[in-house]
This record gives C-alpha cells, structure tokens and sequence, in this order.
C-alpha cells in the first residue's frame, strides 16, 4: 500500500519536522547571552562592557528578572530589585536583540561577593567627588573673600584720599584764617611708651566734640608730645600715635569730620611743661593737647 502524499511531494512526516523549525528557528537564533562588566546606567538602559568586543546596550523593563546567585552551579538564587545594578558589577545578562541593537534583558545574574565588591568601589569614589565638590566650594568662597576685599581695599583707599584731601583743605583754610580765639582745650596723658586713651580721658574728649559742634565754623587742633625718655625716633613716633588715637576718637566717636580738624601734629619732645627728671614730669610731658580754634574774623574780634 502507498503512503498518502500532500501536495508539493511532501510526506506528512516531513511537513511537520519542516513547520517545527519554520516555527522555532527565529526564537533560537533571537536568544543571546553575554557576560561582562556594568560601566554605565542611563534610565532604562545600561552598558555592558564585554572583553573583546564593543559595548552592548541592555534594555532593562518590569518583567526583568534581577537575581543574585550563590553556588558552584548558582543553586542559590535570590531575587535582587534593579537598584542593584550599579557601575563595575560583573553581570551575566540573558534576552533576544530588539529592533534597536539592544538587548532586552529577560534575566540578569550576579554574584554576592561581586556587588559587595563594586558597592565599596562606588563608596571609596563618592568621598572623593565631595571633596572635589568642597574644594571647589572652597575656591569660589576664597575668590569671593578676595573680591570682597579688593572691593573693601578700594573704598577704605578712596576714603583716606578723600580724608588726606579734607585735611590739606582744612589745612589751607586755618592758615589762611590768621588770629584765631582758643575757644576750648582738652589735654590727655599717656602711660610711659603708650598710645592708649584711657575711658576717662575719652569721655573728656567727647564733651570738648560736643562743645566744638555748637560753635560756628570751629575747627580742632589736634597736637601730640612725648617725654624726653628713650630714643628721638621713638618719641616722634610715639607723639604721632598719640595724636592719631585721639583724632580717631574725635571721628568716629565724637562724629568730628575731618573737614574740621587740622593734621594730627606728631610734636615730638618739643614745648615740654614739665622736667624730664621726674616721673611726674614724665608723665605731665606724655600728652596730647586739643584746642578748639575759631577765626578771630568769624567771631567779629
């Protein structure tokens, strides 16, 4: 008896052995497995860098199992959440190749002691990038500071030009006022080698402000001595702090402007009142004398 045929000459035996490898054929060349190092994340793909070969993109997606394997032959197997997939952890990524090149990933496996190890790489590099971060912090607070500072530099240089030119112009205007009346007068003394006003002294100082500030175009002379002890060079310096000192407090806190007063006089051992031989002489000699002067003209005398 003959054996039914099909049409085309093919026997049912073979039509079937044909139709299973149409049907599984494209399924079998589709699956792909790689093995390589992650080195690098973005959404929902990562590279995965394989020895010898270029970079493969892997497609990651919810139905992506993530496990972590355990065991000679991976016997051990514990489902892993897809934050596990960090930077430098060796992976074994099984999936078929989409439209795009990619891997779409059914399955990815790693090792326990490999994500232990690239978590403490990945924890060694991140104090590194913050110290990165805070030195760079650092250096534009540093170049911040200093343009403060330049900025602070420039006004302070512009208010002492502006102070020197107040004082020359002050100056001027009392040498051109001839005779004057000494309307008022403070003396402050100092301690051996010292340039400090003491409270008392300065409390002094600012009634004399106040009682300038209530007269017509006043203008205070400021002129500081020393005693004859120690060196010449010494006690004009120590005369020219002394006149400063009490300039600055007649400024800032007498609210004085330098539009009224002379150039602190640095007098140095000159118009001593007192001996030197004596430390109450001394201490009679270490002072600074503040005048208050009004033009005899001004004042209709």
């Amino acid at each position: 008896m003959c054996k039914p045929r099909l049409a085309g000459s093919l026997t049912l035996p073979s039509l079937l052995i044909t139709t299973f490898l149409l049907t599984n054929s494209p399924a079998i060349a589709q699956s792909t497995q790689i093995k390589g190092i992650i080195d690098g994340r973005t959404g929902a793909t990562m590279s995965i860098k394989v020895v010898d070969s270029p970079d493969t993109t892997v497609l990651l997606s919810d139905t992506t199992n993530v496990q972590e394997v355990e065991g000679v032959f991976h016997g051990r197997k514990k489902d892993m959440p897809m934050t596990s997939l960090i930077p430098g952890l060796p992976v074994d990524v099984s999936g078929s190749m989409n439209a795009q090149n990619q891997l779409a990933a059914d399955s990815v496996k790693f090792k326990g002691s490999d994500l232990k190890a690239a978590m403490d790489a990945q924890a060694g590099l991140k104090p590194t990038t913050q110290q990165l971060q805070q030195t760079q912090q650092q250096v534009d607070q540093q170049k911040a500071a200093l343009q403060a500072q330049q900025a602070q530099l420039t006004a302070e240089q512009k208010k002492i030009a502006a102070n020197k030119a107040a004082i020359a112009a002050a100056n001027k205007r009392f040498g051109e006022l001839g005779d004057y009346n000494i309307l008022g007068e403070a003396t402050v003394y100092f301690a051996n080698g010292k340039t400090t006003v003491d409270s008392a002294d300065k409390a002094k100082l600012l009634q004399l402000a106040q009682q300038a500030k209530a007269i017509t175009a006043y203008i205070l002379q400021v002129q500081g001595y020393a005693s004859t002890v120690g060196s010449a060079a010494l006690n004009q310096r120590l005369s020219s702090e002394r006149a400063n000192a009490v300039t600055e407090i007649l400024e800032q806190d007498g609210s004085i402007p330098l539009t009224n007063m002379l150039a602190p006089g640095a007098m140095g051992t000159s118009s001593q009142v007192d001996s030197d031989k004596t430390a109450e002489g001394q201490a009679q000699n270490r002072r600074v004398v503040v005048r208050i002067l009004q033009n005899k003209g001004i004042a209709g005398t």
